[in-house]
């Protein structure tokens, strides 16, 4: 007798019974399903996997297009997957490093002895084109670990081979295509004919490589220039390579060494330096009377402003701090996003007349009395604290609208100097490998909502698209109007963030939606080698989400 597996699908409520073994391509066509962007993989149990997955029990499965998430960063990889194995079939013995998040795109740095030409850039589309018009199967195989890196050995690739002698799996698995072999951090498709849309062009140096928009799949992500945000992340790859570390691999292996506190006291003095610069740039620029502090959520915008302060007083300057969450309007005028929850993101849930009148006060001299919001009953109310400027004295405005023209329209652009502040990860999982910026923010909420707001992991985890949204309409687009750019990330935090995140994120239940972006984090974490974060000085910019800071928050 045949045997025989159950599935429950999401996607239309309905159950189907498949032969035991059967992979979610045959569960997908089994329930006559139709998606134009999908499906590009699945929620299993509430665990994302790849379509090759085979099913040995009942499941509960949620296919997913490439609207998700999930299914985009699977879709990135396997247009890294072909691109790799494109310019391994026209430039034998080059080296790819897919490591930047830019311009709605992905920087490639094609190392082969010689600069990158539009006519290289061309040469490497029309081959990724042919290998998706050939619609050749992605096989996915597994191995132990130390056949993988023998294998990964043999083919020169240092760089996998550091990471997979550093995690301690018992087994690995790769990716085939033709005769080209990888390893990726998550699934990837199961054939290249499944891609219907990417751009490849050449960018600074190297190559762009484009990748169909989230909210319109058919169209690729608009090509914004970001010079500004490009040159933080080289910056960033020069600290690392002259520290010999530029994958975790190589992190990893210096932790073991007994090499930690010299990372945490080396990346900190780095950070210190760079804000000590921005300082001297604003002493030296006259006619600025306000600095203007912007960045996303959990940036460390509250540390990196009173860090600058600091470096203001060294040059003379009395740095007056205002937090624009001072200025939020009750919660009743508060406006609303398309779900109809209440839009703290918005440039509008702030009193914008009356900041513009209160800054425009103080530039003529008078005082003021700075108002608070209370965030317990959703009022705002008279907060006491009285300002004044004197001729010496400079406002440090911070909050994730500071970048916003409309914010301070009333105030002259002379008086103006503008600070972007995020969380911009550099350090690489290998070298075709990427880590998303935002799950290094991600992380930091997660263990700053437990400690301080009493938010649980999947809760945090569940407003988090809200967030994001938030931040692509009203933060995102002003990023490129500052003066100057300031990375918050440190090349160790996710190896300290893991010590505090993973029990946070085991806590949340298998059966809610959440659950899966919580594994996804919890299996990304067990790539670091763990730090404890005791070592970090008490002005570490990291100690706002972990406590034991020196500063008041």
């Amino acid at each position: 007798m045949k045997q025989v597996v159950q599935v429950r699908c999401k996607n239309n409520k309905k159950t189907v019974k498949v032969a035991t073994g059967s992979t979610l391509y045959d569960v997908f066509y089994e329930l006559n399903l139709t998606m134009p962007f999908g499906p590009v993989n699945a929620k299993v149990n509430n665990k994302v996997e790849g379509m090759h997955y085979r099913l040995y029990h009942n499941k509960d499965v949620e296919f997913l297009d490439l609207h998700a998430p999930s299914a985009s960063r699977a879709y990135t990889r396997t247009l890294f997957f072909v691109l790799c194995k494109a310019i391994h079939d026209l430039y034998a013995g080059s080296e790819v490093v897919i490591g930047i998040p830019v311009s709605n795109g992905y920087y490639v740095n094609l190392q082969m002895g010689r600069p990158v030409s539009p006519e290289d850039a061309d040469r490497i589309r029309a081959r990724m084109q042919q290998l998706i018009d050939q619609r050749i199967p992605i096989s996915r195989h597994e191995t132990t670990t130390e056949a993988a890196i023998d294998m990964f050995r043999t083919k020169g690739d240092e760089a996998k081979v550091k990471l997979l002698e550093t995690i301690g799996t018992l087994y690995t698995t790769y990716y085939q295509l033709d005769d080209y072999v990888d390893y990726y951090y998550g699934s990837l498709l199961t054939n290249t004919g499944n891609l219907h849309l990417f751009g490849l062009e050449q960018y600074y140096d190297g190559l762009l490589l484009r990748v169909p928009s989230l909210t319109d799949p058919s169209q690729l992500g608009e090509l914004v220039r970001q010079d500004k945000m490009f040159e933080i992340f080289k910056e960033h790859h020069r600290w690392q390579n002259i520290l010999g570390i530029s994958t975790v691999g190589d992190f990893n292996r210096a932790v073991a060494k007994g090499f930690s506190t010299d990372l945490i006291n080396v990346s900190e003095a780095l950070q210190e330096k760079k804000i000590a610069r921005i300082a001297d740039e604003i002493a030296q620029k006259e006619g600025v009377r306000m600095v203007l502090l912007a960045g996303p959520s959990s940036s460390g915008k509250t540390t990196t402003c009173k860090r600058l302060s600091i470096q203001l007083l060294t040059n003379g300057i009395r740095p007056v701090q205002i937090s624009l969450d001072d200025y939020f309007v009750d919660r009743e005028c508060t406006p609303r996003d398309a779900s109809g929850e209440l839009d703290y993101e918005s440039l509008y849930a702030l009193n914008i007349p009356l900041l513009n009148q209160q800054l425009s006060a103080l530039f003529r001299g008078e005082e003021i009395e700075m108002p608070h919001y209370n965030f317990v009953t959703g009022k705002s109310e008279p907060g006491g604290r009285r300002l004044r400027l004197d001729a010496r004295s400079i406002l440090v405005v911070e909050g994730i609208h500071a970048l916003n023209p409309e914010l301070t329209a009333q105030i002259p652009e002379a008086q103006k100097y503008r600070v972007y502040a995020s969380a911009l990860t550099t350090i690489l999982l290998d070298d075709h490998n990427y880590i998303p910026t935002t799950d290094n923010r991600l992380l930091r909420r997660i263990v700053r909502d437990y400690k301080y707001r009493g938010v649980s992991a999947a809760e945090t985890i569940r407003r988090w698209p809200s967030v994001r949204a938030g931040e692509n309409k009203w933060i995102f687009p002003y990023q490129e109007n500052a003066d100057v750019m300031f990375n918050t990330a440190m090349l160790f935090e996710l190896a300290i963030l893991k010590t505090q995140a993973e029990p946070l994120l085991e806590q949340v239940p298998e059966n809610c939606d959440e659950y899966s972006e919580a594994y996804r984090l919890r299996k990304f974490l067990r790539y670091f080698a763990p730090m404890p974060f005791g070592q970090l000085p008490p002005t570490s910019l990291l100690r706002e989400f972990l406590g034991g800071s020196s500063f008041k928050y």
